[in-house]
């Protein structure tokens, strides 16, 4: 049996503008599941894997550089329409070339991710942020947490090795910082690592990714940064830890004023040196070694 090439459907009410309710894709599985966007007026909206390309970038390789649009038409219509992708734009489970949305429906691009199409107001649209938010951060820092920065890396080194464009990885770790946590306590620990992402937050770029890779160790993806802009990065940032007195709370309550430094390494995508973003993290944390055998508070860079 032929599968069907269009599938219309009524779309839900108007009056849901008069429960200020507006429209929105949220991605339920892939890997930016919880991710959310607004449907804006008369706006077409191109969903795809190219950032240069899309207004919404899903992390699935099925998906293509440009897999179909979405559009809120001036009768508050929602419409889908595939944009001749690879893999197909699945609509509640049948294969479509075009499509109107009502609240509920289920988009699939690709092999792992389906949107679906609903109608939120304010409150449930914070709602669904905190959710992201919570699933995404590091409970502690608020950076970013490893989950998401291993997907980020994943999308971000296919992208720049496929276009041929440098990307540069940071791996930082307070030096000593063990010694924090036998001295002070670990809750004094705790707040020199929130004060740390704190000059962290404020050094990075907007669309730069900070995350916490795990104990005093944080990661820093630099898009389209080549190895000496990554390294003047980092001497920037490493200078600004060393100058940088941290208050903590010693295990009396006490408040006590300590330095720490922090020891950083770059690995630097260029050329397709390096195959896979494994590679790429592992050469940002021979390089973080280095700067800790050559005394701590230092940058390495895998020219040096």
């Amino acid at each position: 049996m032929t599968e069907p090439k269009t599938l219309m459907q009524p779309v839900r009410a108007l009056t849901a503008g008069l429960r200020s309710e507006q429209p929105y894709l949220i991605v339920i599985t892939g890997r930016s599941a919880g991710q959310m966007f607004r449907l804006n007026d008369n706006e077409e909206v191109v969903i795809g894997r190219s950032s240069d390309e899309s207004a919404i970038v899903l992390e699935d390789d099925g998906v293509s550089r440009r897999h179909c649009s979405i559009t809120r038409q001036p009768d508050g219509t929602v419409q889908a329409v595939d944009l001749g992708s690879t893999n197909g734009t699945y609509f509640n489970g049948a294969r479509v070339d075009i499509a109107t949305l009502r609240d509920g429906d289920k988009i699939q691009l690709g092999s792992t991710t389906i949107l679906k199409f609903s109608y939120q107001d304010e409150v449930e649209e914070q709602f669904q942020k905190q959710l992201y938010e919570s699933a995404s951060r590091d409970g502690l820092t608020q950076s970013y947490n490893k989950k998401y920065f291993l997907d980020r890396l994943r999308h971000e080194f296919a992208y720049c090795w496929r276009h041929r464009v440098e990307l540069s990885l940071c791996m930082i770790d307070l030096d000593r910082f063990k010694d924090v946590n036998d001295t002070y306590g670990h809750a004094a620990g705790d707040q020199a690592l929130v004060r740390l992402a704190q000059l962290v937050s404020d050094t990075v770029r907007t669309e730069d990714v900070f995350a916490r890779y795990g104990g005093e160790e944080f990661t820093v993806i630099l898009r389209q940064i080549d190895i000496d802009n990554a390294f003047t990065f980092a001497e920037r940032l490493r200078k600004v830890v060393a100058q940088t007195e941290f208050t903590v709370k010693d295990t009396n309550g006490s408040a006590c004023r300590i330095q720490l430094t922090a020891s950083i390494g770059i690995g630097t995508l260029h050329d397709r040196n390096y195959s896979t973003p494994e590679e790429l993290v592992l050469a940002a944390d021979r390089c973080l070694y280095r700067a800790k055998q050559a005394g701590r508070n230092k940058v390495s860079r895998q020219s040096d």
